[in-house]
């Protein structure tokens, strides 16, 4: 897996990584303490490395930091969740 680092844009929503010019995403919508995680994009040329996974595992963690919920609109995101049951303790209920 590339080294990169992840950055937190709060205003846009966004976790991205740029990695050899190219953008990595996941973005976010804040409302009322959830997180509506709506969208994650690695280039074709970057998938299969672990950035989706790790921009998500950010998003998570800034989540659980700030005590808000989850609702995983990304079907990307809801995988991500089924597979790491450590994290279903965010699920918006």
């Amino acid at each position: 897996m590339p080294e990169f680092e992840i950055h937190h844009d709060a205003a846009a929503g966004r976790f991205s990584a740029d990695i050899d010019g190219r953008l990595c995403e996941a973005d976010y919508l804040l409302r009322d303490g959830v997180m509506h995680l709506v969208h994650t994009a690695v280039p074709p040329a970057l998938q299969g490395q672990g950035i989706a996974a790790r921009l998500v595992d950010a998003a998570l963690a800034e989540a659980r930091r700030r005590g808000w919920r989850v609702r995983p609109v990304c079907s990307y995101v809801r995988a991500h969740m089924r597979r790491h049951p450590a994290t279903q303790d965010l699920l918006e209920r």
